[in-house]
């Protein structure tokens, strides 16, 4: 039997047969506000999920304030969806430029997002699903964070001191990172931290504040972090210290020492 040709095939697959492109109908409302505006809500979210990118929320086109946004000449290639399109969003005397974007003719591949619009996130002003506002980007529904408490002995070795050293860590499990230990501040030896200004935000824990150490002389940036008031679906860690494993001289769990990971986080040498 002869096997129908696709009338418009992304030729990004012909070389990376294996891309993760995959759409997934979000049950959630969710909604986007910018320049005092609900710019667009919605409860037929598209959910795209890429290998190699966070998700995106696409929206249709008839949820979106369309008439906040004037059409751009700007535009860009995805071997994997297709031509995109850009608008910039226009309230008052305040214009965010090529802040909007839908790929109109989406290739075959990609043709659940056919008059979907997507957003630059950190251009708007806030995010929701339901009344809960969210950060960073859309949580993916096939990611997990599970938090388990053990007591396996966790000692952290820094500078060649003993940096942390205790029997009630929180170990954390998170889809496609390496396993991360949080150790009460009582078992932390405190005085080799000072707290930096360091923020960061993610979609699954919350914001976390950063810690310093210094140990004979050489001082290590951020090197550990606490979420001191995380997400609900995360109450575990609250207030718990955890140190990069990258760039710790070693972590040891029951004894032997932890391979040490190479993330994006990792410590570039001098």
């Amino acid at each position: 039997m002869a096997t129908r040709m696709k009338a418009n095939p992304a030729p990004g697959f012909v070389k990376n047969p294996g891309k993760l492109l995959e759409f997934l109908p979000s049950p959630r409302r969710v909604r986007v506000r910018a320049a005092g505006h609900v710019v667009a809500d919605t409860a037929r979210a598209i959910l795209l999920r890429e290998g190699g990118h966070t998700p995106v929320y696409y929206i249709p086109m008839d949820d979106v304030r369309m008439d906040l946004f004037e059409s751009t000449d700007r535009s860009t290639h995805c071997p994997y969806k297709g031509d995109a399109s850009y608008w910039t969003l226009k309230s008052g005397d305040m214009a965010e430029e090529n802040v909007m974007w839908s790929y109109r003719d989406p290739f075959d591949e990609s043709e659940p997002i056919r008059d979907h619009v997507a957003f630059y996130w950190n251009r708007m002003d806030s995010w929701w699903e339901e009344d809960e506002e969210i950060f960073v980007h859309p949580r993916d529904p096939k990611k997990r964070v599970d938090v388990v408490l053990s007591h396996r002995p966790v000692r952290v070795i820094l500078g060649g001191e003993t940096a942390a050293e205790t029997e009630n860590a929180m170990f954390l499990f998170e889809t496609g990172l390496p396993t991360r230990y949080y150790i009460p501040p009582a078992d932390v030896r405190m005085d080799l931290l000072a707290a930096s200004d360091t923020r960061t935000q993610c979609p699954y824990k919350g914001t976390a504040g950063y810690y310093s150490a210094t140990v004979g002389g050489e001082t290590w940036p951020d090197i550990a972090w606490c979420y001191p008031d995380p997400v609900p679906e995360c109450p575990k860690i609250r207030g718990l210290i955890c140190f990069y494993g990258e760039n710790v001289d070693a972590i040891e769990v029951d004894g032997e020492t932890v391979e040490k990971p190479v993330t994006k986080w990792s410590r570039k040498a001098e």
